[in-house]
């Protein structure tokens, strides 16, 4: 427990920008590593952190509770990969606590889905109910290309545990022109088979990689214009909290989320903020923005120290990003997307 379990009426305060949009969302990055090495996210050969640079698990309840008392409604847990690090299912225990004081609505966390068969259960008994897994393909050799030696059978396990486990899940894929563009009507009528929501996404300019991002690129309006030449999308309300904009198909039953930082940005309406595994706060995916909470608590700042630099932090959250997709052209930012926390 920590001190902004229960909150003072200044520290209540809604987080505004300011724009006047109010932060609500908090992504948390545990750790930049990962057991993949998907093309599009990472340089085959990472550098990652010495342990000393990143959050403790301490220090990570300590920064996400405060976010929790300035009125943070949703956590995702993010990474790297979320389940490779030791002990996060002590962090995740610890963090529902804000579920059970009713002061958090949701906890959840984005996964690869390599190690779901091992952690489903105890996610679901934390009061996780429902994730994000990120699979880009069908093809089994193709998502050991995409993902530089993944073996898809594993991920599709830990999605059949997670649906046994009573998790709901949410399949995101990257659009890529050239590796997945023709089977993802395939996909997103697997994924409704199995009563999973699906989720588009379009290609992010984040670190540098080995490819041009420009090869990669599929506009997710051009996706949405085929599938409407044989599948009938509806327009719907549902939202998660986050960027994507949802269409049912009839077809399938199921629901369709589109998320298009570049062919229709959607930062006149964000809410969401970004911890990394270092305590860099980033209110901004597609800026460098950048303030060091890792140095405000290891300063030994009070909590309310904590709290005016989560404000002030706030309060200089950009109109939005500089996303971009040009042939040859430099990454929007220098940090790779695994860094980030998505």
């Amino acid at each position: 427990m920590t001190p902004y379990d229960a909150a003072s009426p200044q520290e209540a305060r809604p987080l505004v920008d300011g724009f006047g949009r109010t932060v609500s969302y908090l992504r948390v990055s545990v750790t930049d590593r990962c057991d993949l090495r998907c093309v599009y996210c990472m340089a085959e050969h990472m550098t990652f952190l010495p342990k000393a640079e990143v959050l403790t698990l301490e220090e990570l309840d300590r920064i996400a509770s405060a976010f929790v008392a300035l009125g943070t409604r949703k956590l995702r847990l993010t990474g790297g990969e979320p389940l490779v690090r030791k002990g996060l299912m002590d962090l995740i225990g610890s963090l529902s606590r804000h579920l059970k004081s009713g002061a958090l609505d949701e906890l959840t966390l984005t996964t690869n889905g390599t190690r779901l068969e091992e952690f489903a259960e105890g996610l679901a008994r934390h009061g996780v109910r429902r994730i994000n897994v990120s699979m880009d393909t069908l093809d089994p050799a193709k998502f050991r290309a995409l993902t530089r030696g993944g073996q898809l059978p594993k991920v599709i396990a830990g999605i059949d545990a997670a649906l046994a486990a009573g998790l709901a899940v949410k399949i995101n894929a990257v659009a890529l022109k050239d590796d997945n563009a023709a089977e993802l009507p395939d996909l997103i009528a697997w994924a409704h088979a199995r009563g999973c929501d699906m989720t588009l996404i379009e290609a992010m300019p984040l670190g540098e990689i080995e490819v041009d991002r420009t090869d990669q690129f599929l506009s997710l309006k051009d996706v949405r214009a085929r599938l409407e030449s044989f599948w009938t999308l509806n327009e719907i309300a549902h939202r998660t909290g986050g960027p994507a904009r949802y269409v049912k198909v009839e077809e399938t039953g199921g629901r369709l989320g589109f998320i298009t930082p570049l062919s229709h940005n959607f930062c006149e309406s964000c809410n969401r903020v970004r911890l990394t595994c270092t305590g860099t706060l980033h209110t901004c995916l597609g800026r460098e923005d950048a303030s060091d909470l890792r140095a405000v608590i290891r300063g030994g700042a009070s909590d309310a120290g904590l709290i005016d630099a989560i404000r002030l932090a706030v309060d200089a959250k950009p109109q939005g990003h500089d996303f971009k997709i040009e042939r040859a052209a430099a990454p929007a930012v220098a940090r790779h997307m695994s860094t980030t926390g998505g």
